[in-house]
């Protein structure tokens, strides 16, 4: 298998006032192609400085992080913004989508950044709808769509780009229960499908689907067990 994700030594420290927080201390990591993997801590583990830096929304203070073999880790902003584009496909917590947008333009949207044509960004779009299950949602803004409809655009518009891996933070937070496994089985879906997936949750049975938990503890990777 291939190496995703390759992190040596990454260190992140922000400034505080006259203080210095070190939030990372010195993290490796490995990630291959096609894992489905559950980030876990406490709040202020690190955990979602460590999911900055692997979808390429921060830098580290120290270390490297080679993504797909490139080294992200002293990119400047633009060339981290292509990457991210490329190579990441995100879901948050709260869905982040254009409110007087349509399911299908929502999803289109990263292929704009990407060059595509508007031939195939709404044909891709659909393709990636279909897929999700919002085939006869396409048409509809978001404040027509449930809260789990929503979440389910918000995966489409990671995958439409095909890229290397989906980060997803938090992905059920704003879920009820029931919901909340709907977008779990789809997260496996996809992850039979081929795609790596490294979901960031504090929830023991959201990741419970994922095959292998990294817990991070005081900016340290405190166990990391595969569980499938």
């Amino acid at each position: 298998m291939s190496k995703v994700i390759e992190i040596r030594g990454i260190i992140r420290d922000f400034p505080l006032g006259q203080e210095i927080v070190h939030v990372l201390k010195g993290i490796d990591l490995d990630i291959e192609k096609g894992e489905y993997v559950a980030l876990m801590g406490p709040s202020g583990s690190g955990k979602s400085t460590l999911m900055n830096l692997l979808g390429c929304l921060d830098t580290p203070t120290a270390g490297t992080y080679n993504l797909n073999g490139q080294d992200v880790s002293s990119m400047t902003d633009d060339e981290l913004a292509e990457i991210r584009n490329k190579e990441i496909g995100f879901v948050f917590q709260t869905f982040n989508l254009l409110p007087r947008t349509t399911a299908l333009d929502n999803v289109a949207m990263p292929m704009i950044y990407a060059g595509a044509s508007k031939g195939q960004r709404i044909t891709r779009a659909e393709e990636v709808l279909t897929k999700v299950g919002l085939e006869d949602r396409m048409d509809h803004k978001p404040n027509q769509l449930s809260g789990g409809q929503r979440q389910r655009v918000a995966v489409g518009r990671a995958l439409v780009n095909k890229p290397s891996i989906i980060l997803a933070d938090e992905p059920t937070g704003n879920l009820d229960s029931k919901t909340s496994l709907e977008i779990m089985e789809l997260f496996d879906a996809i992850h039979e499908a081929g795609n790596t997936i490294i979901i960031v949750t504090h929830e023991e049975d959201i990741a419970k689907h994922a095959h292998r938990v990294i817990r991070l503890m005081d900016g340290m990777v405190e166990s990391d067990t595969r569980t499938k």
